[in-house]
């Protein structure tokens, strides 16, 4: 077939016209300047419409629209975009990509001849070309959008970009600005409200449905799967099915998936985010335990609510690190105040505080797991009054060893352990743990504190167990998706100590004579826990870890008002035990090793007051024989009592006054240690010259174990010199 000769001249002309601007093209590109902007000057320029927070592995957790010209999401880097949409875009639009400088001659050669053959001519703009109109303000300005002249301008700013950036960036820069369908702009925007997916996530059928609505982002559907299965076809071995092709093309035409914005975890946001003062940021947060954790919180507090509740909060967080991988604020529609944050909220922790009390008397060899203490009714006398504390179901047990005690989360040995390691030096340790609320003087709080008349948070609350389960050494939780390893932190207690609570805090048969053997904190595999309840059921806990998590719950409500019939078991041990679950299946979880200066030791008790077993000691702790006979009548400090003032009178010589240190029966062969120093045998009273100043005397057995301590003042000023 010839062509006619007017079309052959044409076409011979516009051919030769094709390599003169080429050639003009390509000389002008090395003469001229760019004014193109470098690649760190569009990146910085980029504004996301929505204030982002992201997860652990970059997927969206929180968004709130700021900007409504437009929807874009924070700029993607290359690497957290899908390998299969990378490759998916390149075929579509730019099969050279790699193998040119900006202009594809070829392609531009072969549409000069189609345009000489009178064919459609399209698809000569390479995504350099393309990329650099969208960033070059004089070359989007000119008009109109398919002229020869913009064509030029186009391959001109191309190859100048080329020179300036690097292929990676500007792949990079292109899947960010174009405009895939409707406002959206960038692939983290598309990918989400099209597939509800990061862009990391898109599969290979998703990937070449993406590419495909690049050319006309807003066609129909059936230009769409033309097209997708088209760049299907051209995809090589690795391609999706057609099935898969065409289920996506109708996820992209259909109701948008990603098309509201998420808010999982608006708490940590108002927190991460600054109140939009920062448009995005990413955080340790693990999306889907995140959404876990809001659905158990609000389906069982929705389980509740008939009781008086309409709200709680979740904390999860990992022992190693710190890092916190769930923060739920609020039961969401269920709270009457959704935006006030649980985690955070100052409460009364109950008996949720006892493992730290009882932690601190074996750390400092008061007692032992084994030690028996007295559950009978006590009278203890405080500035407001005389002070009754009873347990939950009012009954008394009588001698109770300190793993039953602390197990069955009994109130009267608790108050019984506080006097015995003082109240000041009880609020001293929880400081120590973290729990700033804690006030300066134990003796605001009284012997009330063994039972939680402290306030604390949950986020205070969950990292004091966390020290617990790290051995003792406690650290600040971080928000840090990078952290490796912890802050440096500070040892509040032995690695043995905290063993031994573990230990117990894992017993279910010790658990059993209040919660039963079947119990809502019974799990599968091994784990610690502790649940609490404040006065008038105003506030619900449980807290407890496994070897890699803590998990902290509270349920309540933010006003303050009562709830109905709610223990830590029916409250927040439902929401504990399936996310500890949730944590369980997905990573698993082992049982703590013993600790170097533990001993297993075979014990009985006088009167049989609890059955023979097997019970771990710190060294030097434990009994003289085996099996060991606990003597329920163990020494005590009868004077001084604890706390008292002692006023030297000054009318009196010095050499004439004394204090006298008296002990209960059983302390024949112990001694008194006054301010660390041994000063005499306990088997009768002792007299002391007092000195001024806060002392501190200790009874101590012959093993070398404490049996009992007080702080004493004495105030005034003796002539004497130091007491002999």
């Amino acid at each position: 077939m010839r062509l006619p000769r007017t079309r052959l001249a044409t076409g011979l002309a516009s051919a030769a016209l094709l390599l003169a601007a080429a050639a003009l093209v390509f000389g002008w590109s090395l003469t001229a300047p760019s004014p193109l902007p470098s690649y760190a000057e569009v990146r910085g320029h980029w504004k996301p419409s929505d204030a982002e927070l992201l997860d652990r592995n970059g997927d969206p957790i929180y968004q709130m629209r700021v900007d409504a010209h437009g929807r874009r999401l924070a700029w993607t880097d290359l690497a957290d975009v899908s390998p299969a949409l990378r490759r998916a875009v390149i075929e579509s639009e730019d099969r050279r990509f790699h193998a040119h400088h900006g202009v594809d001659w070829i392609a531009a050669s072969a549409a000069g001849v189609r345009w000489m053959m009178g064919t459609k001519v399209r698809g000569t703009s390479t995504i350099s070309m393309q990329l650099a109109a969208m960033i070059d303000p004089t070359i989007a300005r000119r008009r109109p959008r398919r002229s020869i002249a913009r064509k030029i301008l186009q391959m001109r700013a191309a190859l100048a970009l080329e020179r300036a950036w690097s292929k990676r960036q500007i792949i990079e820069a292109y899947l960010n600005l174009v405009t895939w369908r409707g406002e959206i702009q960038g692939v983290a925007a598309a990918s989400w409200v099209i597939f509800g997916k990061a862009p990391h996530g898109l599969d290979t059928s998703e990937s070449i449905v993406m590419a495909a609505l690049l050319r006309a982002p807003n066609a129909g559907r059936d230009a769409i799967v033309r097209r997708a299965m088209a760049l299907r076809s051209r995809s090589g071995p690795e391609a999706a099915s057609a099935s898969d092709v065409a289920a996506a093309v109708e996820m992209a035409v259909g109701p948008h998936r990603g098309g509201d914005a998420i808010s999982l975890a608006p708490h940590a946001a108002a927190r991460l985010l600054g109140d939009r003062r920062r448009i995005s940021a990413r955080c340790s947060l693990d999306r889907d335990l995140q959404a876990f954790a809001v659905q158990s919180l609000k389906r069982h507090v929705a389980e509740v609510s008939d009781r008086n509740v309409d709200d709680g909060a979740v904390l999860v967080v990992e022992n190693a690190t710190g890092r916190v991988w769930a923060y739920v604020g609020s039961a969401g529609d269920f709270s009457s105040a959704p935006w006030v944050d649980g985690v955070r909220a100052i409460r009364q922790p109950g008996s949720a505080l006892k493992p730290f009390l009882y932690a601190c008397a074996i750390d400092r060899r008061l007692l032992t797991a084994a030690s028996l203490v007295e559950d009978t009714p006590l009278e203890v006398s405080e500035p407001r009054g005389l002070y009754r504390p009873l347990d939950y179901d009012r009954r008394f047990r009588g001698l109770v060893s300190v793993r039953t005690a602390l197990a069955s989360s009994l109130n009267v040995p608790a108050v019984r352990t506080a006097d015995l390691v003082g109240v000041d030096a009880f609020a001293e340790n929880l400081r120590a743990l973290g729990i700033g609320a804690v006030a300066e003087e134990g003796d605001y709080y009284g012997a009330a504190l063994a039972l939680g008349s402290a306030d604390v948070t949950l986020w205070d609350l969950v990292n004091a167990y966390r020290t617990l389960a790290n051995g003792g050494t406690a650290s600040p939780l971080t928000f840090d998706a990078d952290a490796s390893t912890p802050a440096p932190g500070r040892r509040v207690y032995s690695p043995a100590a905290t063993f031994v609570i573990s230990d117990i805090l894992a017993d279910r048969a010790a658990r059993s004579e209040t919660f039963g053997l079947e119990n809502s904190l019974a799990t599968r595999y091994w784990s610690a826990v502790k649940t609490g309840t404040s006065k008038d059921m105003r506030d619900n806990w449980c807290v407890g870890y496994t070897d890699r998590f803590t998990v902290g719950v509270w349920a309540g409500n933010v006003s303050g008002a009562p709830m109905r019939d709610v223990t830590g078991v029916t409250g927040a041990a439902p929401v504990w035990i399936e996310v500890m679950d949730y944590l369980h299946e997905r990573y698993g979880s082992g049982a703590p090793k013993p600790q170097p200066g533990l001993l297993l030791r075979p014990v009985s008790f006088v009167n049989s007051a609890e059955a023979r077993r097997s019970e771990w000691f710190l060294e030097g702790t434990e009994p003289d024989s085996a099996p060991a006979m606990l003597d329920e009548h163990a020494p005590r400090i009868e004077s001084p009592a604890d706390g008292t003032i002692i006023a030297i009178d000054p009318d009196i010589p010095g050499g004439q006054q004394r204090v006298m240190f008296e002990a209960g029966r059983g302390a024949a062969l112990a001694h008194w240690e006054l301010d660390g120093r041994p000063r005499c045998g306990a088997a009768t009273p002792c007299l002391w010259q007092p000195v001024a100043g806060r002392h501190t005397l200790a009874l101590v057995g012959n093993s070398g174990r404490m049996l009992d301590r007080v702080d004493f003042e004495v105030r005034g000023s003796d002539s004497s010199g130091p007491g002999r």
